[in-house]
């Protein structure tokens, strides 16, 4: 039984990681694409490892509240949420994540 339950559990933990990469994806293609896809506005571009290594560095926590607040930066600006005021803080840690995890 408890091999069972364990086994439960790590099905639903690996459902639940896949479910926030596809949510991210989501978020990131509809509201995120705009600027990080071309580089607009000194958004890093996602895949341009050199671009994102000293935000990383920061730590995803500080780097998911840049993207939820907003933050002046030397190469640019990045409005709170990107623009989309309706994004939810998950949602745009996610698309944050997602970014992070395609440009290592």
């Amino acid at each position: 039984m408890r091999k069972l339950l364990f086994v439960g559990s790590v099905m639903a933990i690996a459902l639940s990681s896949s479910n926030v990469i596809a949510d991210g994806k989501a978020t990131y293609d509809s509201s995120c694409a705009a600027c990080h896809a071309a580089g607009v506005a000194g958004a890093p571009k996602v895949g341009d490892n050199g671009a994102w290594k000293d935000r990383v560095g920061q730590g995803m926590d500080k780097l998911v509240e840049h993207a939820i607040k907003g933050y002046q930066g030397k190469a640019g600006y990045m409005p709170p949420k990107g623009g989309f005021a309706n994004l939810s803080d998950d949602q745009v840690k996610e698309a944050v994540t997602y970014m992070v995890d395609n440009s290592k």
